[in-house]
């Protein structure tokens, strides 16, 4: 059953993931879009995916290709588990590069007949198709046969307006592969888009996508994230954390801790993010670990990113001091996503977190480490601009996020990496301690946006029974050098547990 032919100009689905959501709604129907890449980008891809969405929706679709041959093209489907059957491939081969013997010449053919014979067996199979979606695979040979730039830009408005005139909506392929970026036809194109291949000094190749130009539409502007991964390319739409909105009530969240609970004045709130700094092994990924065991015994649903640990490792260290998370993770209550840095990028990333928030329901998220993240980063400097959508986005939908972030050195005076303590609403600080000749932990929160919180410096430990937080310690000195020192009782601190009676040891 053929579906009735789309409102003029009105948007049209893309059939790529995420990509409706740049384009307000998808490309514009009965108009000329141009697909600008170099080789590799994603380009066919992007075009099959359009006349594929078209096909389910009962269109007629043709894809004209003078680049690649059919067979080509069926491969590449087939790697991406598509079938081509409901689409007509058009392989365009004009008479000076055929290698049939009946066809060829004893004479070169002027430029003006190769160029017009490709564009005449072009438009014989717009007549015998009649098609809604085209795909026009590419410019860049119709540039070569033009040899010149007046005569290329004429000759494309002229397929252009044949295409309007006969109600198609078009994407025209182009892979840059000319000397000079030629930007004539961006003034005669509805719609420009740029598909970006970034191959960075180590790890995997990164794609990003921009959309230019599109008449007459509020489009994301911006570079947006994708992939092509089996099924297609997949497009990470940019975050603007001002277009998500959730009503939820502010509440404390508890940790069941009850001494943590009191230096936190309560517990974490919802809808704030909360960064747990110190050196490396002070338990700053134990810390997170209690908050979510707490909210997962609650019935509540919980992300972890780990860009440190292997899921294997993680659970077993949390199961090392109490926390079985693995029914959890079975019931479907806790998602861990490992994450190579090497392999992911920043919209992707995002893209993850947003997923689990909204279709998972995720009421508490883990990031451990922002150094892990920061790696994953290929422009460092806006990693501050990335982190500061999603937080204000993981807010605004009444998220508890946890921020680790391991500081450089172990003791003695230390340096983060990179400064979110402005755009956290909660700032815990874990350092070592040294007491009567034993290497110690404290604890206490250096900032806290919502409610009131302790200024005092707790004792933390960490055991196989969990998580322990002894009662303020006044006797300190040298705490913000990196190396506390206490000078009180001994009495103060926390001693061993015996697990076989219930006492201390």
């Amino acid at each position: 059953m053929t579906s009735p032919l789309p409102v003029d100009a009105a948007p049209l689905p893309t059939g790529v993931p995420g990509f409706d959501d740049v384009l307000a709604g998808g490309y514009a129907a009965n108009r000329a879009h141009l697909i600008e890449g170099r080789p590799g980008s994603g380009k066919t891809t992007l075009g099959l995916q359009f006349l594929l969405e078209g096909a389910a929706r009962g269109e007629t679709c043709l894809y004209i290709t003078l680049s690649e041959s059919k067979r080509e093209l069926l491969s590449v489907a087939a790697r991406h588990g598509w079938s081509l059957d409901a689409i007509e491939i058009f392989e365009l081969v004009p008479p000076e590069l055929s290698l049939d013997p009946k066809q060829q010449q004893s004479l070169v053919y002027a430029s003006d007949l190769e160029l017009g014979e490709t564009v005449r067996m072009a438009l014989e199979a717009m007549e015998r198709v009649k098609p809604s979606r085209v795909v026009f695979d590419s410019l860049s040979e119709i540039r070569l046969l033009s040899e010149g730039n007046l005569r290329y830009r004429r000759q494309v408005l002229a397929l252009k307006s044949y295409f309007l005139l006969n109600d198609a909506t078009v994407l025209m392929l182009d892979d840059l592969t000319a000397s000079d970026e030629d930007t004539n036809l961006h003034s005669i194109s509805h719609a420009v888009i740029r598909l970006e291949q970034i191959v960075p000094a180590y790890g995997s190749e990164r794609r990003r996508l921009t959309v230019t130009k599109m008449r007459g539409t509020a489009y994301r502007g911006g570079y947006h994230d994708l992939v092509i991964e089996r099924g297609g390319l997949r497009i990470f739409p940019r975050l603007v954390a001002a277009e998500h909105h959730s009503p939820f009530v502010s509440e404390p969240v508890p940790s069941n801790v009850p001494e943590l609970d009191v230096l936190l004045g309560g517990g974490l709130n919802r809808g704030t993010s909360t960064l747990v700094v110190g050196p490396s092994g002070a338990g700053k990924s134990t810390l997170a670990l209690g908050y979510v065991w707490a909210a997962l015994e609650r019935g509540e649903t919980a992300l972890m990113i780990s860009f440190d640990e292997t899921m294997g490792i993680l659970l077993e260290r949390a199961k090392g001091v109490g926390f079985d998370l693995e029914p959890h993770v079975a019931a479907g209550r806790l998602r861990i996503e490992q994450i190579d840095p090497a392999d992911i990028s920043p919209g992707e990333f995002a893209g993850r977190v947003r997923e689990a928030v909204s279709r998972d329901g995720a009421r508490f998220v883990v990031i451990d480490s922002l150094t892990g993240y920061l790696h994953a980063m290929p422009e460092q400097p806006y990693i501050v601009l990335q982190m500061h959508e999603l937080l204000t986005y993981l807010n605004q939908q009444g998220v508890v996020t946890l921020l680790i972030l391991a500081q450089h050195g172990m003791v003695g005076q230390m340096a983060s990496p990179i400064d979110l303590t402005y755009l956290s609403d909660c700032v815990v600080l874990l350092r070592f301690f040294e007491a009567q000749g034993r290497i110690r932990r404290a604890l206490s929160v250096l900032k806290k946006r919502v409610g009131i919180h302790e200024d005092t410096i707790r004792e933390f430990r960490i055991d196989k029974g969990g998580l322990r937080v002894g009662e303020p310690l006044e006797q300190f000195s040298g705490v913000l050098t990196g190396v506390p020192t206490f000078d009180g009782d001994r009495r103060a601190l926390m001693s061993k547990r015996d697990f076989d009676d219930g006492r201390d040891a």
